[in-house]
């Protein structure tokens, strides 16, 4: 379908991959992985000829149609549904059932059809740009983060469509489990290569990690082959009785061509600092409620009870829009409830990653800057190994917060979680922006901590590894599920997931007799 050769790609000294190839089959639907900045966005962006290669060919198919996500954000009619129907091709343009279905898919309700565009959010409007790629049907999909700004139930929804699409997929995202849910291959920008491999994310790293363990188990063993000729050489050099064997061994060393030592991305190294607390219950709300204007019929969440134990992990899940984050900071002391309270233990230390104290970040003050406001008593090394596990190694711990991407940004805020010790992780989305090896070390650290976590998450595979019970947002309220996320499915499921709409009498077409 689509054939890569030699491809290279630079942006001044820094070489993103040389002699790249890519062959993309039949019905393959293929999770790209790498680190952020190893240059994924930019070969989709090759493709589709927004870029150009230093050296390479790209051969695609004539009258082979490739879709992509748009970001650019440009509405020119009235209604979400004349927005999305513009996409449909010539023949299509009478058949918005196939849009409407889309558009419940992604989130939108009946009433939102009728809707301008621009009176909603940046992400609902990202999803309207997807409506209008997915109504397209390419041949291909070259998708780019799509999971972002959707909820859990628009990202199952998402995922289904992806599945039974007919035609083949190059898929980004961080979200491991929505990629696996979906994808055939996997393939990963590795030392500027690509590999792509048939199977799941973790056949893909642990087919990676066997092959590194090989060629360093291959190398240590040249190491130790090199040195016994070198010794052989230095000991039999100066004598004539050997020296023509020496002479020889000295020619074998020359012809050797050396196994280097592989090139390792930095990972997040890191663990949250602990605060025994002697209580078994750490925080506990009774009969919690929220409204923005005071008033109880407006209330996001009410007459809401749950204690939080010392070990306890807590999901908050539920579509965008109902009142998460607002929890979260209610429980955090930023919001205070309409109605009922928080009581919390005296040894409570609360570590709080949220959106909004991502943006309080001081874009004048470096990296370094921010951990010391976190905690005034920890001196400069102490500061830098908070940096060093946060992947700010020697002069990135002095960039200016204004120039670090969203992905470093988050890595911040952590960092300043883990400057003072806690026993209760309140954390609202902490994956978005990271990169899929940075999301396995936080989930894997949220494991380990021996406090309670309370997280929103969007992720059912951060749901699966991590929850124990759940508060869930669903049919106009909260609620408090004892169980995990597949006993939520099997038990209750989700009330909104997406409707169908009413399918009408097909009309005909424009110009033809009825």
């Amino acid at each position: 379908m689509i054939q890569i050769s030699d491809l290279s790609k630079s942006y001044g000294k820094q070489i993103l991959y040389e002699s790249l190839a890519l062959t993309v089959g039949q019905r393959e639907r293929i999770g790209f992985v790498g680190r952020n900045g190893s240059g994924k966005s930019t070969l989709f962006k090759t493709i589709l000829g927004e870029e150009h290669q230093d050296e390479g060919q790209i051969a695609i198919p004539k009258g082979y149609r490739i879709g992509t996500l748009e970001q650019h954000l440009k509405f020119t009619k009235p209604t979400v549904l004349e927005e999305c129907c513009q996409a449909l091709s010539e023949d299509e343009q009478w058949d918005h059932y196939k849009v409407e279905k889309v558009l419940f898919g992604l989130g939108f309700s009946e009433p939102d059809l009728e809707k301008s565009p621009l009176s909603f959010s940046g992400g609902y409007q990202i999803r309207m740009n997807l409506a209008k790629l997915l109504v397209q049907n390419p041949n291909m999909l070259l998708l780019d983060e799509p999971t972002n700004y959707l909820d859990i139930v628009s990202l199952r929804w998402l995922q289904q469509f992806l599945r039974n699409f007919p035609g083949e997929i190059i898929i980004i995202t961080h979200d491991r489990g929505f990629m696996d849910e979906v994808t055939t291959h996997t393939m990963g920008l590795v030392r500027k290569q690509l590999r792509k491999l048939k199977g799941d994310t973790a056949t893909f790293f642990e087919t990676l990690l066997h092959e590194d363990e090989i060629h360093e188990k291959t190398r240590l063993n040249q190491e130790k082959r090199i040195k016994q000729i070198e010794d052989f050489v230095a000991r039999n050099k100066a004598r004539a009785s050997t020296a023509s064997r020496a002479q020889s061994r000295m020619k074998l060393l020359e012809g050797i061509e050396r196994i280097e030592k592989l090139d390792h991305e930095k990972v997040l190294g890191f663990r949250f600092n602990h605060e025994p607390c002697p209580g078994k219950v750490i925080m506990e709300a009774k009969g919690l409620s929220f409204s923005w204007d005071g008033d109880p019929d407006n209330a996001l969440f009410k007459d809401l009870n749950f204690a939080v134990g010392s070990r306890d992990r807590i999901a908050i899940i539920g579509k965008n829009g109902k009142g998460k984050s607002t929890l979260l900071n209610v429980l955090g002391g930023e919001l205070k409830a309409t109605a009922g309270e928080v009581g919390n233990h005296p040894s409570m230390k609360i570590g709080h990653f949220g959106q909004t104290n991502i943006q309080r970040l001081d874009e004048r003050a470096n990296v370094l800057e921010e951990f010391a406001k976190a905690n005034s008593s920890l001196n400069n090394q102490s500061l830098r190994n908070i940096a060093g596990a946060m992947m700010f190694d020697g002069d990135n711990a002095e960039k200016k917060i204004g120039v670090l991407s969203g992905g470093e940004r988050s890595r911040v805020l952590l960092g300043k979680i883990l400057a003072n010790r806690t026993n209760l992780l309140l954390l609202d989305e902490p994956t978005n922006h990271l990169d899929m090896e940075s999301i396995e070390a936080l989930t894997e650290q949220m494991y380990e901590y021996q406090g309670a976590v309370i997280i929103v998450t969007h992720s059912e595979m951060i749901l699966r590894d991590l929850a124990t019970k759940l508060i869930v947002f669903n049919e106009g309220g909260a609620k408090l599920f004892l169980g995990d996320y597949d006993d939520f499915l099997e038990k209750i499921g989700w009330s909104d997931e997406p409707r169908k709409p009413t399918k009408p009498a097909k009309p005909a077409k424009p110009g033809k007799a009825k």
